[in-house]
């Protein structure tokens, strides 16, 4: 595969993700609709570790980085996929966008990572008040608004916090095997979380928009995106991987507005702008140096 294609496949499938996730759990239960997602994810997985013959390391640092990794991912999935009830689709790819900021911040305490220089934590500074902006607008249509914000932002953040973790274990094996030993960890899960929550009853409603949404984040949200995403990762520098999350909300919000008649207060644009701005300042330096290799490859 080539890496232009690849990168365009990671923008449109992370740009989509919100709104299917948003479109997956109304047509059914929150709690089905996830736990539909990772079962054919995993499904996939483990046909693709047997048809490509991967190894999948099994010892007790292999099975404390599942564990990790599946139990984040649990976590972060099942408190978006409420928050994506009483939220704009868009906003959720906004939240997410601020993922590099507080994995960096995790990094800095956690690994001792000098990732947070001054021109970082001025974008963090306007990422947050981006955030202040955001909470402190009344959405209209859902009185669970702050709540679903508030979700999908605690999601966010334990969704970093496994990356950093799974760093500091620092286990070599391939990315579809620990996709593979995730979803086996955080695959039950989600089946338990559906049995707590509906009595493990399939949804008597569900729409063929929810369905093909399901299939859709199962198929290409949690196989093919991450295995675009860490392909496009091992061939393009940092500055080129950075634009991904700067572009991802935008197409996201739009895709929202045009798709899902999303509509997003003044002050809560005003809110995005700053997160912009914020996830602009904090990658300059990665942006710096991609338009000086480009300059360089001009001349």
């Amino acid at each position: 595969m080539s890496v232009p294609a690849a990168y365009v496949g990671v923008i449109l499938i992370w740009s989509t993700t919100p709104l299917a996730i948003q479109w997956s759990a109304q047509g059914a239960s929150f709690s089905f609709a996830v736990a539909g997602r990772m079962l054919i994810g995993l499904a996939i997985c483990l046909a693709l570790m047997r048809a490509t013959r991967t190894a999948f390391p099994f010892t007790a640092a292999a099975r404390r980085l599942y564990a990790i990794s599946g139990l984040s991912m649990f976590v972060s999935m099942l408190l978006t996929y409420w928050g994506a009830l009483h939220i704009p689709s868009g906003l959720i790819s906004v939240i997410f966008g601020l993922s590099p900021l507080v994995t960096g911040v995790f990094a800095a305490l956690w690994l001792s990572e000098r990732t947070l220089t001054p021109v970082r934590l001025a974008g963090l500074g306007l990422a947050l008040a981006g955030l202040w902006f955001i909470f402190g607008q009344p959405w209209p249509g859902d009185r669970h608004a702050t709540l679903g914000i508030l979700a999908v932002m605690t999601g966010m953040v334990v969704q970093a916090l496994g990356l950093v973790w799974i760093k500091r274990l620092n286990l070599r094996a391939s990315a579809l095997a620990i996709t593979t030993g995730s979803l086996g960890v955080a695959v039950p899960c989600f089946v338990l979380a559906w049995v707590l929550a509906d009595a493990g009853r399939l949804p008597p409603d569900t729409t063929l928009r929810a369905g093909i949404a399901i299939v859709y984040l199962g198929v290409l949200g949690s196989v093919v995106g991450f295995t675009l995403y860490y392909f496009v990762i091992k061939h393009l520098d940092a500055g080129r991987v950075a634009l991904i999350t700067l572009v991802t909300p935008v197409t996201a919000l739009l895709l929202g507005q045009t798709l899902n008649a999303e509509f997003i207060p003044i002050r809560g644009w005003a809110g995005i702008a700053l997160i912009g701005a914020g996830l602009l300042l904090y990658e300059w330096q990665a942006l710096r140096q991609l338009g000086g290799r480009r300059a360089a490859a001009g001349g």
